[in-house]
This record gives C-alpha cells, sequence and structure tokens, in this order.
C-alpha cells in the first residue's frame, strides 16, 4: 500500500531557509524511502523546474524511483525524455529532513517562489508542494473560476464520476 500525503500547512521559515515539515508528512516520507531506519534522516526530492513553475514539488524516494522509470521507458534522445530528465534530474535538489524535522530550502529555491517568512505546505498525493501563501492563494483561485461549475446544490465528489471506471 502506498502511503498518501494529506493536509496543508503554513510553517515559519527562517533566515537560514530551514522549514519545519509537517509531522504527518514526515511519516509518508520516512515510509516512502527505502533506506531509512530508527535514527537515519528520511530523502526526498524537490524538483524545482523552470521558470513557469511557482512552487516546488517534494517527492518521496519511491515516488522520484517511479519517475524515474517512467522516463526511462522513453527511447533514450526523445525529446520529451530529454525535456522530462531536465526537469525531474537536472532541476531538482535532493534534501533530507534533519532530526528537528526541517529541511533547508536553499536561497536560490526560496528565490525562485518568492518565500520569505512562511511556506504553504500541501498534500497532493505522492507528492506535496511548497508555495509562498499568497502566490497559492491566487492560484488556488484562478484554478477554481476555471473549473467546470457544478449544478447548484451538487458534491464536489461528483467530479469522480467524470473519471470514469478503474
Amino acid at each position: 500500500m502506498v502511503r498518501r500525503f494529506r493536509g496543508e500547512s503554513v510553517q515559519k521559515v527562517d533566515a537560514k531557509g530551514r522549514v519545519s515539515i509537517p509531522a504527518s508528512f514526515r511519516r509518508v516520507l520516512e515510509d516512502c524511502d527505502p533506506n531509512w531506519s530508527d535514527g537515519k534522516a528520511p530523502e526526498l526530492v524537490i524538483v524545482y523546474g523552470d521558470e513557469s513553475r511557482d512552487y516546488l514539488e517534494c517527492f518521496t524516494i519511491d515516488s522520484a524511483n517511479d519517475v524515474d522509470e517512467q522516463i526511462g521507458r522513453l527511447p533514450r534522445g526523445a525529446p520529451a525524455r530529454k525535456k522530462l530528465e531536465k526537469l525531474f534530474n537536472g532541476q531538482s535538489l535532493p534534501a533530507s529532513v534533519d532530526e528537528t524535522g526541517r529541511i533547508v530550502l536553499p536561497a536560490k529555491l526560496r528565490q525562485k517562489i518568492g518565500i520569505d517568512g512562511e511556506a504553504y505546505f500541501i498534500a497532493m498525493g505522492d507528492t506535496f508542494q511548497i508555495w509562498k501563501p499568497e502566490t497559492f492563494e491566487a492560484q488556488d483561485a484562478e484554478v477554481e473560476e476555471a473549473l467546470e461549475p457544478l449544478p447548484p446544490g451538487a458534491d464536489v465528489w461528483m467530479l469522480l464520476d467524470r473519471a470514469g471506471p478503474n
């Protein structure tokens, strides 16, 4: 069974770029790191991507390995593979959670997404994202506005019906 990230949180970022990972996220990172054991630091991969990305995408080691396998199935030299390798391997950073539950976001990454005093964490299933809180709020409002409106009184769970059978 694959563990999934759940929830959202706003965390303080100190002057050195240290930020606490939500405790429930840390448990998922531990469970999805094949090299983790008590007393060791769980690892993750932070994908910062190109200039069009306003957030950092954080992958567990298991999820990162899955993505690497998918990229590896593409033909060597294919444009899609080159683009994905650049994004996922070249524009990423291996990281580990320290003994106090924090990671260090280098200045380059903080500047890229505009984080200064706070970071917004949101679970995305097998990954989680780190945003500048104000950027996330603006982007989230745009997404909500762009979604096909549901009929009055409809339950958002109806959207799953559109996904079709498994």
